[in-house]
């Protein structure tokens, strides 16, 4: 069972008290599991932890950070800030993208097929000698010209 707990920040230092909290748990092995901070809210960010310990633990001796509130927060409480990640994106077969994660990151290529039910792209990269299909995940590339518009 996971517990939501809200650590109070300085006003705007919210993403520094992230990354403090994040290399904390990791380096003390804590049992925190995600560091949300809430779109359009300042001064506090909420981590998602096994116990009120690990997010004290978690949040101890970091600058910036003014202490974990003593009451949990529900998640249908803070829902409604979360952005949902998975967006609809907007890729075509024979767009000009940049691929920007990956082995093959800053390559430019060119989208052959497009499977939204997995969320992957086919691509060509057009600077190989060779064509050869490379399979990515959408949020793998960047679309940044469409044949269209020409």
């Amino acid at each position: 069972m996971t517990h939501i707990y809200s650590i109070r920040t300085t006003a705007n230092r919210e993403d520094q008290v992230m990354d403090f909290v994040t290399s904390n748990a990791k380096k003390k092995n804590l049992g925190v599991y995600s560091v949300i901070r809430a779109h359009g809210m300042r001064g506090y960010i909420f981590v998602e932890a096994e116990s009120r310990q690990d997010a004290e633990q978690a949040a101890f001796n970091v600058p910036y950070a003014r202490g974990v509130l003593p009451n949990e927060v529900q998640y249908n409480e803070i829902e409604h800030m979360l952005e949902q990640v998975k967006k609809d994106i907007n890729v075509k077969k024979n767009d000009i993208a940049e691929i920007i994660s990956g082995a093959f990151k800053r390559e430019k290529c060119k989208v052959t097929r497009v499977d939204k039910a997995k969320e992957e792209v086919v691509v060509e990269l057009l600077e190989a000698a060779v064509p050869i299909p490379i399979t990515l995940k959408l949020d793998a590339i960047k679309v940044i010209r469409r044949e269209a518009e020409e």
